[in-house]
């Protein structure tokens, strides 16, 4: 059976398809040469591959699989989640502009105005989950990039992919979507307009808090796609074999991993929701969160793992919440089978974080165990 015709269960736990055809082996080898040889004639042995640079089969698996689930053309691997969206705004000229969603992963922000402001390129911030406001950004004259992310991190909140593809349309920009806290089981932004989907894959592709990664994903290959190969290869931002095996390995569950991570935080979310000491929960699977509606017909997987709550009192309050837990681990990362809890404030107070957040990465425990630790967290 093609992989194309698998459906995404099938082809995660298969790997692609991924047999080692020399050994017989069920799971792919890893080539952890840098350089491959050519014949007396001097041409490459196997015509893929070169150099590591650019060619490595483990990685190319990966990305296939990664294509595949998100419905698009091609795909590639960085070293980072970072380093994905660095290759992407790096096709934006000096004297461009690009539009960006306000309330986003911070080290993005930091990093797309650091940038930009070196390169002269205007930058636009927007909460991109207003549709009219995106609209009316966009049309202040040409763009290159509009980029969104939902949902949102650490706010939750969601943005309209098909009416954020029109407003990027109409200055002529593409759109970009950091889907890192959705996973491609849970949505699929290509199939609902966006020209390239971004994920960190440090979080719930790989899931066991072990490989750093990130991946753009493109619907169709242009220009712009063309330009991010040829950065890519020729400035090296590359993942290595090892890391790529790795990715691969556990992407063979997460569809088992998601499944069961986004059952449970229903169950926390709903739990904290009803806490008298709890003031508000920050999740899109809740009937009163305001991107409801539209993450129902947005994520017909699942409300996604990550949620943010205000603890009532003050930021001491928080932090003693925070430090009662014992299943939930006090680390910055998100998506692993492990649950994890950050005070955002002490890690970003520049940013207008309230100081009662935290935010939680739900993993995949027993549901039951979690909301205990909660509970005696947060005081029965």
């Amino acid at each position: 059976m093609d992989i194309k015709d698998m459906r995404p269960e099938t082809v995660l736990a298969q790997a692609g398809g991924a047999i080692d055809q020399q050994s017989g082996g069920v799971v792919p080898p890893i080539q952890p040469a840098t350089t491959f040889v050519r014949d007396e004639n001097y041409n490459p042995l196997n015509p893929n591959n070169v150099y590591a640079r650019p060619h490595n089969d483990v990685v190319r698996q990966a990305e296939g699989v990664l294509a595949e689930l998100e419905g698009g053309e091609a795909a590639l691997l960085f070293p980072s989640g970072m380093a994905a969206i660095a290759a992407l705004f790096r096709t934006v000229p000096c004297g461009g502009r690009v539009v960006i969603q306000s309330g986003i992963y911070w080290n993005t922000t930091k990093w797309v105005r650091d940038f930009c402001d070196r390169r002269q390129i205007v930058v636009d911030e927007v909460d991109a989950s207003d549709a009219a406001a995106l609209a009316e950004i966009c049309a202040k004259g040409p763009a290159n990039i509009v980029w969104v992310e939902t949902p949102s991190n650490p706010w939750l909140k969601i943005t309209d992919v098909a009416a954020a593809k029109s407003a990027a349309e109409s200055c002529g920009a593409i759109l970009a979507v950091d889907s890192t806290a959705a996973s491609p089981i849970l949505t699929n932004p290509l199939k609902l307009g966006a020209d390239i989907v971004m994920h960190s894959t440090t979080k719930v592709i790989n899931g066991h808090s072990d490989v750093l990664g990130g991946v753009l994903i493109c619907k169709e290959v242009t220009p712009v796609w063309d330009a991010i190969v040829m950065d890519r290869g020729s400035a090296g931002a590359v993942m290595g074999p090892f890391e790529a095996w790795l990715l691969l390995r556990g992407m063979r569950t997460m569809v088992l991993r998601v499944e069961r991570m986004v059952d449970n935080a229903m169950k926390i979310a709903s739990y904290l929701a009803d806490h008298p000491k709890v003031e508000v929960v920050l999740y899109p699977g809740l009937a009163d969160h305001a991107g409801h509606e539209l993450a129902k017909r947005q994520m017909p997987g699942g409300f996604g793992f990550l949620m943010s709550f205000l603890v009532k009192g003050d930021r001491e309050t928080a932090l003693r919440v925070a430090g009662r837990l014992t299943l939930f681990h006090r680390a910055t990362s998100l998506g692993g089978v492990e649950s994890l809890v950050e005070h955002r404030h002490t890690i970003e107070p520049h940013t207008g974080i309230p100081e009662t957040l935290l935010r939680i990465s739900v993993g995949a425990e027993h549901a039951q165990d979690l909301i205990a630790d909660l509970g005696q967290a947060l005081g029965q």
